[in-house]
């Protein structure tokens, strides 16, 4: 990849797109292209063709997905594989047609099956049943990383499969019915402080751990595959360290400057108990992740307030 190469990023308004391209500009990658869903409907595959045909990438960065939590996962489960299955499908298709020379295709960490050893390697992929409340996504992404699989065997071609650990940062999604462990706690001990409540709602026991990347860090880490990986495997991104989602809490309500009381509401599900990635194979590559975790939400919480204000 150099500075000369056309770079189509999909789903560059979304929190990794739009990391991975601010992460390409301040490198001083000039020639990115990218296109709104109004503008071309990456489910549409007459359009997408003729996106391709049109503007003749050379390397495409897959970042397009339909993402949520728990919630939305359990609730929308037939858009959750229809949509992704699409934009996979005709995106890789799309590049093999018209000869891109790189494609990155981001998965996610939910590929893994529900009770693998931890930290989960890579090889761990189908040796085991998924978790069940976002099982139609995490069979989307796996479809994903088998569609690059199979076109780099029968085809020659160069498409590479990252999968990211649990992701938060800038252009976050907030909207409580649909987001993130991370985002949604975040908001909840916000509006908590703001409107002085006393209690803060915490999906579960508590117990489950996590591991949380900054979308910063999986830029980078994308960047650098992007440079120096050309394997048909797919390849771990995060930081090696988890945390459990009562830890977690905690770490935001400081962060916050509140004082609510935590109320686990053990209703609701609590999703795999432990999900922490290998980061070996990243790292024997040469990268790491650098942004800690504190550093990481004091950061995005600053911005949470800023664009609220903004809203005001």
């Amino acid at each position: 990849m150099n500075k000369k190469d056309k770079i189509y990023i999909a789903g560059h308004r979304g929190m990794v797109g739009s990391a991975i391209r601010r992460n390409l500009e301040s490198k001083g990658y000039t020639n990115i292209i990218y296109a709104t869903s109004k503008e071309l409907d990456l489910r549409n595959q007459a359009a997408v063709n003729s996106y391709f045909e049109t503007n003749q990438p050379d390397i495409v960065i897959l970042a397009a997905a339909k993402v949520g939590g728990i919630h939305a996962n359990n609730t929308y489960k037939a858009d959750f594989i229809y949509d992704n299955l699409l934009i996979e499908t005709n995106i890789i298709h799309a590049s093999f047609v018209n000869k891109v020379a790189k494609l990155l295709f981001l998965g996610s960490s939910c590929i893994y099956p529900k009770k693998s050893e931890q930290p989960i390697k890579e090889e761990y992929l189908l040796t085991g049943a998924l978790e069940e409340t976002n099982k139609p996504y995490a069979i989307a992404k796996i479809a994903g990383i088998s569609l690059c699989q199979s076109y780099n065997e029968q085809h020659n071609t160069n498409y590479i499969s990252a999968m990211p650990t649990n992701l938060y940062g800038p252009n976050d999604n907030y909207d409580l019915q649909n987001s993130h462990v991370l985002p949604a706690l975040l908001r909840k001990f916000h509006e908590a402080k703001i409107n002085n409540e006393k209690k803060v709602e915490v999906w579960g026991s508590g117990k489950p751990k996590r591991e949380f990347l900054h979308v910063d860090d999986l830029a980078e880490a994308c960047y650098f595959l992007l440079q120096n990986y050309n394997d048909s495997e797919p390849v771990n991104i995060g930081c090696g360290i988890d945390i459990s989602i009562g830890d977690l809490a905690e770490l935001i309500n400081k962060t916050v400057g509140g004082d609510a009381q935590i109320e686990y509401n053990t209703s609701k599900p609590d999703g795999t108990m432990r999900k922490l990635l290998s980061v070996d194979k990243m790292t024997a590559l040469g990268w790491q992740a650098s942004i800690t975790l504190e550093e990481g939400i004091k950061n995005v919480y600053q911005a949470y307030k800023e664009s609220i204000s903004e809203q005001a």
